[in-house]
């Protein structure tokens, strides 16, 4: 009997861990390197609020001062603790937001930029149409779910963070571990709640969440070398670990490759101009898959590309026949050397 019991506790430690739903994602190209159930629809509890910052970022100078008003005395659950009168910048609430995961800043946030909670809910599923997070739907700025609840995705949740991390006040933010701040009311140290950015070297940011109904949800990424993940999940009793292995494992499976460089297309065409793209394209690949892309150029026939910035055709990048991106090729004509020189 002791034998079978001990047994039973050796697995019990062994086997990981498993989340409801598990994502990585290439964070330059959005491709999904791994995904399990990840289209799945759950609560996300506080990891809203990285919506409730992005809209925030994209709609507000974060330099402005604003006062808390009535709306903070409802507040409950995890909180920074800011009182009715008490004047804090954008900014502030923003670092209460993401590291302490107020939810009394997620309504002050609301309230000064889209009005109401309502009003805050509504931009935040229009910004959610707009980067393709087809299955989430928002109805509050908080993530607490015994009233409303906020419902979305591995994948769609891993697509707002790689939208997020675009903003370089974001990055900052999200990667503080602690932030000092005095208002006319108090004295606040605020640590960030984020435990992997203290545990794996190259974390650079993320969200937690947690509430009795949605259990532990998580979106992080880290940056090694020329490589950015993005790992998502939800309902998962191990975040920080079960992140920290992931990273490890697809770190070390791919390497990061430039399919496409914007200004050196090496395509045939009038040697009178230059052809570009608007953006360069890289992808994560594992060494064997290299070989199986293939890049397709198509131009345009009866183009009048004597135009200034012309689209005369388009180039494809597909890997196992699966198109991957689709970017348009301009064209421009070269300058002569002597117009440089007067230049």
């Amino acid at each position: 009997m002791k034998k079978i019991l001990i047994i039973i506790i050796l697995l019990c430690i062994s086997t990981p861990v498993k989340a409801s739903c598990t994502l990585v994602m290439d964070a330059s190209s959005g491709r999904v390197l791994f995904g399990e159930n990840e289209h799945t629809k759950h609560l996300i509890a506080s990891t809203t609020k990285i919506m409730t910052a992005f809209v925030t970022l994209n709609n507000s100078d974060i330099n402005k001062k604003t006062k808390v008003g009535d709306e903070v005395i409802d507040a409950y659950g995890s909180a920074i603790y800011i009182k009715p009168g008490e004047v804090l910048t954008i900014k502030d609430l923003l670092y209460g937001l993401l590291l302490r995961s107020g939810n009394d800043a997620a309504l002050t946030l609301s309230k000064e930029i889209g009005g109401s909670s309502l009003g805050m809910a509504k931009l935040m599923n229009e910004t959610a149409l707009a980067i393709g997070m087809k299955d989430t739907k928002f109805y509050n700025p908080h993530g607490l779910d015994e009233e409303t609840q906020n419902l979305s995705t591995c994948y769609d949740m891993a697509l707002l963070l790689k939208e997020a991390i675009k903003n370089k006040e974001f990055r900052k933010i999200s990667k503080t571990k602690k932030y000092d701040l005095k208002t006319n009311f108090n004295t606040y140290s605020w640590y960030n709640k984020n435990k992997l950015l203290s545990i794996y070297k190259y974390a650079q940011g993320g969200k937690i969440g947690y509430t009795k109904r949605a259990g532990h949800a998580f979106v992080s990424y880290a940056k090694k070398g020329d490589k950015t993940l993005i790992i998502s999940s939800l309902k998962d009793s191990d975040i920080f670990n079960h992140h920290k292995r992931l990273y490890e494992k697809y770190f070390s499976q791919y390497k990061n490759y430039k399919l496409i460089d914007k200004n050196n297309l090496h395509i045939n065409f009038d040697n009178n101009y230059n052809v570009y793209t608007l953006s360069s394209y890289n992808i994560l690949l594992k060494k064997d898959e290299l070989n199986q892309v293939k890049r397709e150029v198509k131009l345009y026939n009866s183009i009048n590309y004597k135009e200034k910035n012309t689209v005369v055709g388009k180039i494809t990048i597909k890997l196992n026949n699966q198109s991957l991106t689709e970017k348009n090729i301009y064209a421009v004509k070269k300058k002569k050397v002597f117009k440089k020189l007067l230049k």
